[in-house]
C-alpha cells in the first residue's frame, strides 16, 4: 500500500501523465484508487481508509497523503472501501479489481457530520468506576510497559460556551500499578515519584480549544514530582448518553506525552550498551466518563 498523486497538473489545471503507468503489478493483482476531498473540494489529508474483502477481512489500511489520495495493490476481486475522518460522515463504496487493471473510484467528497451534543452547562465529576488513567513507558528501549493509577478524583465545570469550561483532576500517586510489585515499589520510591514527599499528581486546565469535529485540546498545568509544567491533552469527545440506571453521562478519550526529565524524574541507570533502563518519554492515555455532580 502506498499513497501518491496520480499524475501532475499544469498551471492551467490539466493533468499530465499517470503515476501508475510505470508501476509493476504482481500477477493476479490489480490496483484501486480514489482521491478524498472535503466539502469544498480541497484534498483531505490524514483521512483513514480500510479496504476489506467480501468476507469482511481487512486487506489494506492507511491514511491519505498531502493530496488526499488512496492507492492500493490488491489481489483481483471485489472489495469494500471505507474512508473516515474526524468531523465527516464516513464513506463506504464498492469496487471490483481485475488482474492487471486499475479500478478508480474517482473523487470521494466527504460530507460534514452533524455536531455532537455537548454536555449541559453545570458541575460534573469524573466517575472513577468507568474511568481509567493509564500510561505506557519503555523498558530498556524495547518492551512497552503499561500501567495505571487506581485512585483519582476530578471535577469538570461545563460552561455555557464550551471553550470557557474548566477541570481539575487529582491522582493518588501511590496507587501506581503495573502488575509487578517490585517495579511498583521502585516507581513509588524517591528514584521516581517519591510518593512520600509528593503524594498527589494534579492537573488544572487553563483552556479548552475546539480542533474541529469531535477533537478538542485541553491545555493546563500538570504538577508531578513537585514540578509544574504546561501540557496539552488531545481529546476525542465521544458524546452524551445514558447509563444502565438512566443517569446522564458524557465520555471522552484523552492522550498526551510527557518527558520525565521535565519533571526532574532523572533516574538514569544504564545497561552495558548505554541504553536507559527507563525511556525518556511516557505516553498518557485516559478513558473518561463524567456524570452531573449531585
Amino acid at each position: 500500500m502506498f499513497g501518491r498523486w496520480l499524475g501532475r497538473r499544469t498551471e492551467s489545471g490539466a493533468k499530465q501523465g499517470n503515476a501508475l503507468a510505470g508501476l509493476s503489478v504482481p500477477q493476479n493483482a490489480g490496483m484501486l484508487s480514489c482521491r478524498v476531498l472535503d466539502p469544498v473540494n480541497e484534498p483531505l489529508r490524514q483521512a483513514e481508509f480500510v479496504v476489506t474483502d467480501n468476507g469482511g477481512r481487512k486487506v489494506v489500511r492507511g491514511e491519505t497523503g498531502p493530496f488526499g489520495n488512496v492507492v492500493a495493490t490488491v489481489p483481483a476481486g471485489d472489495y469494500r472501501l471505507a474512508v473516515t475522518s474526524e468531523g465527516f460522515t464516513p464513506f463506504h463504496g464498492s469496487v471490483a479489481v481485475t488482474e492487471g487493471g486499475h479500478a478508480s473510484i474517482g473523487d470521494v467528497v466527504m460530507q460534514a457530520a452533524a455536531p455532537q451534543q455537548l454536555p449541559e452547562a453545570g458541575d460534573w465529576e469524573i466517575d472513577p468506576g468507568h474511568t481509567q488513567i493509564g500510561f505506557i513507558g519503555r523498558h530498556i528501549g524495547m518492551a512497552r510497559i503499561r500501567g495505571r493509577f487506581n485512585s483519582f478524583a476530578g471535577a469538570v465545570r461545563i460552561a455555557e460556551r464550551m471553550e470557557d469550561s474548566a477541570m481539575h483532576v487529582i491522582i493518588d500517586a501511590a496507587t501506581i500499578d503495573t502488575n509487578v510489585q517490585m517495579r511498583d515499589d521502585h516507581l513509588r520510591s524517591d528514584d521516581f515519584l517519591d510518593v512520600e514527599r509528593y503524594p498527589t499528581i494534579e492537573f488544572y486546565s487553563e483552556r479548552f480549544a475546539h480542533r474541529g469535529g469531535a477533537r478538542w485540546a485541553v491545555t493546563g498545568a500538570l504538577t508531578l514530582h513537585g514540578v509544574s509544567r504546561t501540557v496539552t491533552l488531545d481529546v476525542q469527545y465521544l458524546g452524551v448518553g445514558n447509563g444502565v440506571m438512566g443517569e446522564t453521562r458524557a465520555a471522552c478519550r484523552a492522550s498526551t506525552e510527557l518527558h520525565r526529565e521535565d519533571f526532574t524524574l532523572t533516574w538514569q541507570t544504564m545497561l552495558a550498551r548505554g541504553i536507559a533502563v527507563v525511556g525518556p518519554s511516557i505516553e498518557i492515555e485516559m478513558d473518561i466518563q463524567i456524570v452531573p455532580k449531585t
